[in-house]
């Protein structure tokens, strides 16, 4: 199920954690000379352990204020500065920059500036690939929205290897999201289904239930107001429901599509009329 629960609850978790992208960047840190030669492991690179974090803030960057009447809040680490590395670890650059800096990047950045490896492209793609350019690999769980979340979630499944069996449950995956990202979304979720997966959405937006190949329409109205199946089937199908209200809206929206098709469809040639005529005699 691929809800909008947040993906961690503490500055510590970001997009980089949960989707095991940190996992390969800190062994591509690792593998340069500088590291080597001071003998940093991909352990060094992580700051949820000893030896490369800052241990002031324990590798969160932040430290957390306890309010005595009013909720906790967290402050910018005065040691590492928010960096959560000490100095020594922050000296190891991978081609030109800190682990700190590949965290301060965003998808789209990182995307471009890790294309030579595969391994790391193919899971800043699928973040890209549900519209995700936009945030930071490091950025704090606690910042991102429940729509943001579950899409982290479905990139992190993304990212697995389709096995064309598996059944995807996501509710209003489309809330907040500007059209132009509905619509990479929605070329996602077909690609899932294309594989032989079963994609099931709990969606009022009527572009996305305008694509869907089986509706199941609850109502007449919200809460306590509904709960009865009022129609099921294609788009059409629902389009042409009386008792529905999104068939009615659905229809509007469908309505240019069938004139287009209409329109383009060829016209039959007109049967040839007999002539007959009369002899004068």
């Amino acid at each position: 199920n691929v809800d909008q629960s947040p993906i961690g609850r503490t500055p510590r978790s970001n997009p980089a954690t949960y989707t095991g992208l940190l996992t390969p960047i800190r062994e591509l840190f690792a593998g340069v000379p500088q590291a080597r030669e001071r003998g940093y492991g991909p352990g060094r690179f992580s700051f949820n352990v000893k030896g490369g974090r800052c241990e002031a803030c324990q590798g969160d960057g932040m430290i957390k204020v306890e309010m005595h009447f009013l909720p906790d809040i967290y402050v910018p680490c005065d040691v590492c500065h928010g960096k959560r590395y000490n100095r020594e670890t922050l000296e190891v650059r991978y081609k030109g920059k800190t682990i700190y800096e590949i965290l301060q990047m965003t998808v789209e950045q990182a995307r471009e500036f890790f294309d030579p490896v595969p391994v790391v492209a193919r899971k800043l793609q699928t973040l890209m690939d549900v519209g995700l350019s936009y945030i930071t690999l490091g950025q704090s769980a606690t910042t991102l929205s429940g729509g943001e979340a579950q899409r982290v979630k479905l990139a992190l499944e993304l990212s697995k290897r389709d096995t064309g069996r598996t059944l995807y449950i996501l509710d209003e995956p489309t809330t907040g999201l500007h059209f132009q990202d509905i619509e990479m979304l929605l070329t996602v979720l077909h690609r899932l289904r294309d594989h032989g997966n079963t994609v099931v959405v709990i969606e009022h937006n009527l572009d996305v239930i305008k694509t869907a190949d089986w509706i199941v329409d609850l109502g007449p109205e919200g809460g306590d107001g509904g709960g009865r199946i009022l129609a099921t089937g294609s788009p059409e199908e629902v389009a042409a429901c009386e008792a529905s209200h999104t068939g009615r809206y659905l229809a509007k929206m469908l309505a240019p599509k069938a004139a287009v098709a209409k329109a383009a469809a060829p016209k039959a040639a007109p049967k040839a009329k007999a002539a007959s005529a009369k002899r004068k005699g």
